[in-house]
């Protein structure tokens, strides 16, 4: 007899695990609170592929991205952005790694590095700039991808959705899960499964809350991405400054103007505006305050902070601003790494918390339920 499954989140891996839970011959219904899929982190995000480069401080998360790099662009290729020239920059005096350590972590994960053109080398400002190298890194089209992935469970007569939808709490019934749920009309209903799968990122611990269970050591922060229209010369380029508190700008495929993608433009310092840590005595609803919670933009002191290693950013001309709560695990603020969360049969068998750090995390995901569930 096929497993009832219930997926609750319909960000990008809420998707990909219902489908690959369906391939395996599950019956799966994906939950959802909005009334459409992929509008929190799975599109407000800088829309990286990463290749390794960014975790010069954590060589597994480095290599692990390596690894899953070539096979989410594969798997999705209509939905990459290949049309532009990455460069990563090693900024001094306050960088984390020197341009000789970066090369040599580069070479260490077989990554592409090479030194880069005078078109971009004389954009810098060599005070501030001991390196400028060319490296290969895409972007994602998170619109295209919420289309591939509806069309892919449009073919799997076992998937069904719920939008609008918000799970409750989940308890258990005999040798069943229930999930306690509330439409948009606020009509209450239970829905009785053998799985549950928790993806609701920073929602994670809200729910597990709400069910009478231990939270799970999350940290959350309230972060701000601008969307910026860059100078011509800059429109095919996307650009990080490394290691430490600077600043990335990438194109950003989703969003268009005069048919060039703007940019997204993040800060470490300036990103995340504020931050919070779960208690089990205290757990905030990280979607109220993302409503609800007052927001100043950041981008004057993005942009005046940046000009200072590529003068030309000042020319950028700001659009708006993407709002979305950034949910990390700790261990991730000592090193930068990105590990996956996957904690199976948490405080309920059957019930498992899923949640990755980035897009790709997906494949880990897919590879822990794999030698860790009998599905």
């Amino acid at each position: 007899m096929s497993k009832q499954i219930t997926v609750i989140g319909g960000g990008f891996f809420g998707l990909y695990l219902s489908e690959f839970l369906a391939k395996k011959g599950c019956e799966v219904l994906l939950l959802e609170e909005e009334e459409e899929l992929m509008t929190h982190a799975s599109f407000h995000n800088q829309a990286r592929v990463h290749n390794g480069y960014h975790y010069p401080r954590s060589v597994l998360t480095a290599l692990r991205s390596r690894v899953s790099f070539p096979r989410f662009i594969s798997e999705f290729p209509h939905c990459i952005d290949r049309d532009f020239e990455k460069f990563y920059l090693i900024a001094r005096p306050l960088g984390k790694v020197t341009a000789k350590q970066f090369k040599q972590f580069c070479e260490r994960i077989g990554a592409y590095i090479e030194p880069a053109p005078n078109k971009i080398v004389r954009l810098v400002n060599p005070k501030h700039i001991e390196a400028v190298f060319a490296t290969q890194e895409f972007a994602f089209d998170a619109l295209k991808l919420r289309q591939r992935m509806l069309e892919r469970i449009a073919d799997l007569p076992n998937i069904k959705m719920l939008l609008a939808t918000q799970a409750k709490r989940i308890f258990k019934s005999g040798d069943r899960i229930i999930a306690e749920i509330q439409n948009q009309n606020g009509e209450i209903d239970y829905i009785s499964s053998d799985h549950v799968f928790n993806c609701t990122y920073s929602h994670i611990n809200w729910l597990l809350k709400n069910s009478g269970l231990s939270v799970i050591p999350l940290k959350h922060e309230m972060t701000e991405m601008c969307l910026v229209d860059v100078p011509d010369c800059l429109k095919h380029m996307g650009i990080t400054v490394m290691c430490g508190p600077f600043f990335s700008v990438m194109p950003f495929p989703a969003v268009e103007k005069n048919n060039f993608p703007l940019h997204s433009f993040s800060h470490v310092r300036y990103t995340p505006h504020y931050e919070w840590t779960d208690k089990n005595e205290h757990v905030c609803d990280a979607y109220f305050r993302l409503k609800h919670d007052q927001k100043f933009s950041a981008w004057h002191l993005m942009k005046t902070d940046a000009a200072r290693y590529l003068p030309i950013l000042s020319e950028c001309q700001y659009e708006r601003s993407l709002w979305e709560v950034k949910t990390v695990l700790p261990r991730s603020e000592t090193d930068d790494s990105r590990p996956i969360l996957c904690k199976f049969n948490y405080g309920i068998k059957g019930l498992h918390c899923v949640m990755g750090g980035k897009i790709d995390n997906v494949y880990d995901a897919v590879s822990a339920i794999e030698s860790q569930l009998e599905i």
